[in-house]
Parts: structure tokens; sequence; C-alpha cells
């Protein structure tokens, strides 16, 4: 079975954020922009003949800002992507595109949603203008709610809404207000991560030099589990460490990731799994263009050790709240859990971080803050 799921990267910024190491590039080049979709399209041909689709459950659109193309360039974009996947959609079919509320208007919008985008993610990080000008958004809070309102007029149903915590100089007040505006916008889902500091940022520059005043673990903690606590009140179910949504508003997509499933990934830097073996795409613009004019873009190949499959099978598994499906595993691997881990998951239950329910191994509610130091556990 090929992969059901696609990955499309596109690296392009309006600015850098100040905590962002992902593969995206600040451009007021459109040539490059056009050069850039033109390199995707030779790679999404290439890539879907050497390895051909048989059925596509989901897509997701990743950057940089994807909504940072204009209204031409995401058209010809869009309609790259029916022409190569349209006929392999299934009748439902999760199309998400991740958004920066200050790169979208209403007519943008309604071409994504006319040519198939079903599913919005939303960066808004914060409601806190003053903390999102420390993160570098080019957003404010008004944008957001002007955004959403602009969604909805054109028929999006189905948002989600990414949230930090952990932020410089952020407090927990700080933080639970954000959480009471963000509920008030009546959102399917909400991503909610704690700030890492990634070397080659603004953020790693100035915590090198003792200018970065986070909050102290305990207070990083304490919003953790108060985001927890609020997202059950509204109704969000916790089905991943940082994921939490409505009832039937999961992300198909990122499950994908978290079952440890394989899916195409296109675009400059992007990641693929695909018949056993893991690739990454060249990210530097210049060498991707280039690459994509010569063949697969592609700087590492590499198939999955067997070993390494379970490992990470474990790893991602027990990210979801519903845990590692045994039987699963099993008819996987040919192996039980058991059989590989044994002594490590009696150690763990042991210590009251796992606990095995109705066919499941999953973290516990004291294991969930420390899910990490359980998931080292099981890397050789």
């Amino acid at each position: 079975m090929m992969p059901q799921s696609v990955y499309i990267h596109i690296p392009f910024c309006t600015n850098k954020c100040y905590y962002c190491d992902f593969n995206s590039f600040v451009t007021n080049n459109p040539q490059l922009i056009w050069d850039y979709l033109e390199a995707l399209k030779r790679e999404m041909e290439l890539t879907f003949s050497q390895q051909p689709v048989s059925q596509v459950k989901t897509i997701f659109v990743g950057g940089g800002t994807p909504t940072f193309l204009d209204h031409e360039q995401m058209k010809a974009f869009l309609a790259n992507v029916q022409d190569q996947l349209g006929k392999y959609w299934t009748a439902d079919i999760e199309f998400t595109m991740e958004a920066n509320p200050g790169t979208t208007d209403v007519e943008k919008l309604r071409i994504m949603r006319e040519m198939g985008v079903n599913r919005l993610s939303f960066g808004v990080q914060s409601f806190d203008n003053a903390l999102l000008k420390r993160l570098g958004r080019i957003h404010d809070r008004d944008d957001v709610y002007r955004s959403i309102d602009n969604a909805k007029k054109v028929g999006f149903d189905n948002f989600s809404i990414d949230l930090m915590f952990g932020l410089p100089d952020q407090t927990v007040e700080i933080f639970r207000e954000t959480l009471n505006k963000a509920f008030d916008l009546g959102t399917t889902h909400f991503s909610a991560y704690s700030l890492k500091v990634e070397e080659n940022t603004l953020f790693h520059t100035l915590y090198q030099k003792d200018q970065l005043p986070l909050p102290s673990e305990d207070a990083e903690l304490l919003m953790y589990m108060i985001l927890i606590e609020e997202m059950e009140k509204h109704g969000y179910q916790q089905y991943e460490i940082s994921n939490f949504a409505k009832s039937g508003f999961e992300s198909k997509h990122n499950k994908t990731y978290w079952l440890n499933d394989e899916y195409y990934g296109l675009g400059a830097g992007a990641h693929g799994y695909v018949s056993g073996e893991r690739h990454v795409n060249a990210g530097p613009l210049a060498i991707y263009l280039q690459k994509c004019k010569e063949g697969l873009p592609r700087v590492e190949q590499f198939p999955v050790p067997r070993e390494d499959a379970m490992e990470e099978q474990m790893i991602l598994g027990l990210r979801l709240r519903e845990g590692v499906d045994l039987e699963r595993f099993a008819k996987r691997f040919g192996r039980t859990v058991e059989d590989v881990f044994g002594q490590i998951v009696k150690e763990e239950i042991a210590k009251g971080m796992l606990q095995e329910q109705d066919g499941f191994l999953k973290l516990t509610k004291q294991g969930l803050p420390l899910g990490n130091e359980v998931f080292a556990r099981f890397l050789r």
C-alpha cells in the first residue's frame, strides 16, 4: 500500500520569526516564487511516476507561510496539486493549509476553498499584542479575528489554531487570557507547544547572552497543566500531547506521523517516508531548484531498519493519548511489544509513567508532562 498522505512545503515568509528554525526564506522576488512552484511541479510529477499514488486521504501544506503566495501563485499551485492528485482524493479528504493571519484576505481564502482546501491551520501563537511583537510575528490580535471571519465568509468551518507557551516574559495570567480569547473564536482544533530555543535563531543568540527572560520550569509546567484543564473544560479532547480537538475534528494528517505511517514529502527541505525508506530534500532554494532540473531533489535517502521502525512506533505512538495499539504493533512487526520492550514497559508501569488499557499502552496522567523522559527509554 502506497502512502495516503502528502506533505507539501512552501518555504516563503514575509519575515523570519525570532524563534523559527524551519526551512523558510524571506523574499520580495516574485520570479523566485514562480521558479519554485515550477520546480515543485517537476518534483511531484517525477515522484508520482516513480512511486504511484493509489489514494489520497490527507494533504498538508506547510511552511514557511503558504498564504504568502499571491492570488495568481496560489491558483497555479493548487491547480498543480489538483492535476497531480485530484483524481485520487477520497470523498472525505482532509486538505489543510497553514495560514498566517497577516497574509490572508477574502479573495485568497476564496481561491483556496474553491480549489479544494477544507481545513486551515492559523499560526496565532498568542493573543497578547506585546508578546506577538516580541516573537517577531507580523500580525496582531485583530488580524486573527479578521482572518477567522473572512474564512467563515467563504465557507471554511474547520479551523486549527497554534498557540505557544513558555515564552519570554509570558506569565501564567497572560497565558490564561490567551486561552480565554482563543475559546471565544469557537474553532475546532488547537495545537499548543512550549517554546524550544533552537540554534540559528535570534532567540538562541539572546539566550546565550542571557537576554531571554523565559518563565521558570515550574511556571511552564503550570501553563501546560492549565492548558489541559481548560481545554477539557471547553470540550476539546486531548488526543495527543500537544493537540486538542472537538469530537471528530482531530488532525487526520498529523495522526499519520504519530501512527508512524508512510507519507509523501515534497518541497525544499521536506522529509518523506515511502516504501520503507525515509528521504530528505535539499533545503537551500538554489540547490533545490537545480536538483529539480536534474531529477529528484534528494540529499538523503535511507531504508529504516526494523529495529528503528519499532522504536519510532513506540515513541510516536505514545504521544497519542490512546497510546500504542499493541495488536497493530504485533501485526506490523511480527513481534509483540512485550517481546521487544518488555522490561522497559514493566519498569515504566511500576514508576507510574505507563499503563496498559484495552489493548493499548499509553502514558498516565503522571507521565504526560514527562513524556520525553519516557520516550528516551525506548531508544537503543
